[in-house]
């Protein structure tokens, strides 16, 4: 009975996501420009939070992996509050009221910007949804994901750490 049981047991914790498994070391390159409309208004600009370690994020409101990611993201955001930390999600490819309608269902405390028109996925090489990107203090990408993890295990929170005592 267990050996019949042994294959089911391997492939089912194999489909689980490791913590951080899936956030990778790039080489640093300087971050693309990314100015959008914050949703709340005013205007999202990335240079503005050099000097902070900045998690960008590449979603969509239809994308089952953005959701399930999004209240870890907000559980980080609020864990690192008042520290050289910022999170900005960039809704991608739709208008502010699908996006305001998801977020009355899922509040977030972390700023949320729109790229209604898709305009930045191609500089930032967001094909694939979530994408996420980990931007040093002096605007250099330095980790990369695509695909969703839970930022808030103490893996992903380890390289944020690592980050921003640099």
């Amino acid at each position: 009975m267990i050996r019949r049981l042994l294959p089911l047991l391997l492939l089912l914790l194999s489909a689980l996501p490791a913590a951080a498994a899936g956030l990778k070391a790039v080489a640093p390159r300087d971050a693309p420009v990314l100015r959008v409309p914050l949703l709340a208004g005013g205007l999202a600009d990335l240079d503005r939070l050099r000097g902070k370690v900045v998690l960008v994020n590449f979603w969509a409101t239809w994308c089952p992996p953005c959701r399930k990611e999004i209240p870890a993201m907000d559980r980080l955001a609020k864990m690192l509050h008042g520290r050289p930390f910022s999170l900005l999600a960039v809704s991608v490819g739709e208008p502010d009221d699908v996006v305001e309608a998801y977020l009355k269902e899922v509040p977030v405390s972390f700023p949320v910007a729109l790229d209604e028109q898709a305009a930045r996925i191609k500089d930032w090489q967001a094909f694939v949804f979530p994408t996420s990107y980990l931007v040093d203090k002096t605007g250099r990408i330095r980790f990369g994901l695509h695909g969703s993890i839970e930022w808030d295990s103490p893996e992903a929170v380890e390289v944020v750490e690592t980050l921003m005592r640099e």
